[in-house]
């Protein structure tokens, strides 16, 4: 979501003659677009905003924090010129107004609570693309700072999406990614998101776009209509993240989750059966408050019969103005890092057990490009978003192959080509 929100600043930057600067530090302006969904991302932030801060000193220019941490900050940032939260980007325009005249921007504060989604970014080439098609969320996670940044959701006008889709397919991309903060809760009138995929699967049927993905989908959310229309329909990619956050119980209720550990799992079991193979990525947090040696061990056991292929792994941090936040019985961090440590662990394991598995057999993949480390090799991301290292053929980016992996080197196939794909 930041990229594709990142892009779509750029586009406007460019549609008004402004230039990428080089590196020799003549920049009139720096755009900060910001995450503060993690502790670690949000001092990344704050080390680039002390970094631009002292170079003010030296050459005079703007400085604008843009996206999640601009909205939870309303106080600002000393030395910080503007702030630009995700709800407030209709503020874009006046303050480029203000930079290109030398004025002072005039924000309205009906400017300030619009919301409108980011017109379409595509780089010249590209062959992939993010269609946003829901902002914010209603789920009030205890430990989740999105609602109070992004504020509630607010799904997108289907025709919109519907114009979007064909301008993509007009300049050949090949696979989309639908974003959301709570994709699968999307709704616009009676439309709801098994809906809406399903007319996208119509919509793109017959043109260059082949694949779809979306993210991120919540467990809660997911209903049987949403599983039979990605089963009927061959162009959703039979991958999925699906966060769970954890497998204990006691912790889904703290942490406010709408989904047990036997509910996720039935999810689970649901999605395997309507579509064979697919392979399932997930979240997990260690060290919420109140967190056990029962509860890691529920966790670990989760993790071992879900069969996860991919996980995103993390421990708790604290998020001013969440519930989580004021919980009792915090964990100390060297426990928070021993008990990811575990998690990691036996995650690799899955990884690879699930890896391994798929050796020797045929499977669909999009060329990316030429491969970084032998400019004879060509990197490829599979169906189930995986990378496979094609040797031994000439092909070209954005084109789709048929692929027999051979082997792992790590977690990545090297694979030979069978031959390509229909249509390509």
């Amino acid at each position: 979501m930041n990229l594709a929100e990142s892009a779509a600043l750029e586009t406007e930057l460019a549609g008004r003659g402004w230039e990428k600067a080089g590196p020799g530090g003549t920049a009139d302006l720096v755009l900060i677009n910001s995450c503060a969904v993690r502790e670690t991302a949000e001092t990344r932030v704050r080390g680039r905003i002390a970094h631009y801060v002292a170079l003010k000193k030296k050459r005079p220019f703007a400085l604008l924090l843009a996206g999640c941490m601009a909205g939870a900050s309303p106080d600002g940032f000393p030395g910080v010129d503007y702030l630009m939260g995700t709800r407030e980007r209709s503020l874009f325009p006046a303050i480029l107004d203000a930079l290109e005249h030398g004025g002072a921007a005039e924000l309205s504060p009906e400017q300030e609570a619009a919301f409108s989604f980011a017109p379409l970014y595509l780089e010249p080439g590209a062959f992939r693309a993010f269609v946003p098609v829901m902002h914010g969320c209603d789920n009030f996670c205890s430990y989740c700072i999105v609602p109070y940044v992004r504020g509630r959701e607010i799904s997108r006008d289907p025709a919109s999406i519907a114009a979007e889709l064909e301008t993509l397919a007009a300049h050949g991309v090949r696979e989309i990614t639908l974003l959301g903060q709570n994709v699968n809760s999307y709704r616009f009138g009676e439309l709801d998101f098994p809906g809406l995929l399903g007319r996208i699967a119509d919509r793109t049927s017959g043109t260059s776009i082949e694949w779809v993905r979306f993210l991120s989908a919540n467990p809660g959310d997911f209903s049987p209509k949403t599983i039979e229309v990605m089963a009927r329909y061959r162009c959703f990619c039979r991958s999925l993240h699906l966060p769970v956050q954890h497998g204990s119980d006691r912790i889904l209720q703290a942490m406010n989750r709408r989904c047990s550990r036997a509910e996720y799992l039935a999810l689970a079991a649901a999605l395997r059966a309507a579509m064979p193979g697919i392979s399932l990525s997930t979240d997990i947090m260690v060290g919420f408050p109140g967190e056990t040696e029962e509860d890691m061990a529920a966790l670990l056991s989760l993790m071992e019969e879900a069969e996860f292929s991919r996980a995103y792994m993390y421990h708790y941090n604290v998020r001013e103005g969440t519930a989580a936040a004021r919980l009792p019985g915090r964990i100390p961090y060297a426990l928070k890092i021993e008990r990811l440590s575990r998690v990691i662990a036996l995650q690799k394991k899955l990884t690879l057990r699930a890896l391994r598995s798929r050796l020797g057999s045929r499977e669909r993949a999009l060329v990316e490009g030429i491969s970084r480390k032998n400019a004879d090799e060509y990197s490829t991301r599979t169906e189930k978003d995986d990378t496979a290292v094609l040797t031994g053929a000439a092909v070209k980016p954005g084109t789709f192959v048929e692929l027999t992996h051979q082997s792992l080197r790590g977690t990545t196939f090297r694979s030979v080509m069978e031959e390509p794909c229909p249509g390509v």
